[in-house]
């Protein structure tokens, strides 16, 4: 019997602006400009605030699935090389996340980890949160931390700083042509 939360479910949702955000916010910080542009944050803002409920949602939903395709490359990847990934990268997620206070609360930080095992353990991770209710405005910022913390991994473990981004906008452009 299908899992409820069986990506196949899952609506994929905005990928294309999620994966915009997260990117932005790699470039960043591989910039190392001393913090994030002032004027890409004002952007990002100003863009994010015109959405309508509905398209903020689906940017949500697009975060959950770049969460989900991240996930799944890291579970394969590790598991390449005999290792888990969740024994390998939660802990790590987790731990970067207890740093960062200012922005993310501690109680958002078990469900992002939630988010990410049930991820790579096949489940859409957008379904497993929505089954204990609506998402709250102070699970924003640590989606979006999640999705980018899992795509710097990709791409410090390749080497590559535009790995992460490359992969998901091949496979969106693959579904295109499909």
């Amino acid at each position: 019997m299908a899992s409820p939360c069986d990506p196949r479910y899952a609506p994929a949702g905005d990928v294309g602006t999620a994966l915009m955000i997260v990117d932005s916010r790699l470039r960043a910080v591989y910039e190392d400009s001393g913090g994030p542009d002032p004027e890409q944050q004002r952007l990002i803002g100003h863009f994010t605030s015109s959405m309508s409920p509905a398209e903020a949602n689906d940017v949500l939903d697009g975060a959950c699935t770049l969460i989900y395709l991240f996930a799944r490359w890291l579970t394969a990847a590790y598991a390449d090389h005999g290792k888990d990934v969740v024994e390998c990268v939660v802990p790590d997620l987790v731990e970067t996340m207890r740093n960062m206070p200012r922005s993310i609360r501690p109680e958002a930080i078990p469900t992002m980890a939630g988010l990410v095992i049930a991820a790579a353990t096949g489940l859409g991770p957008g379904l497993w949160r929505k089954q204990y209710g609506f998402w709250t405005e102070s699970e924003m910022t640590p989606l979006e931390a999640t999705a980018f913390l899992l795509a710097e991994r990709i791409n410090h473990l390749t080497d590559d700083r535009d790995f992460a981004t490359r992969l998901v906008a091949d496979a969106l452009a693959g579904a295109d042509r499909d």
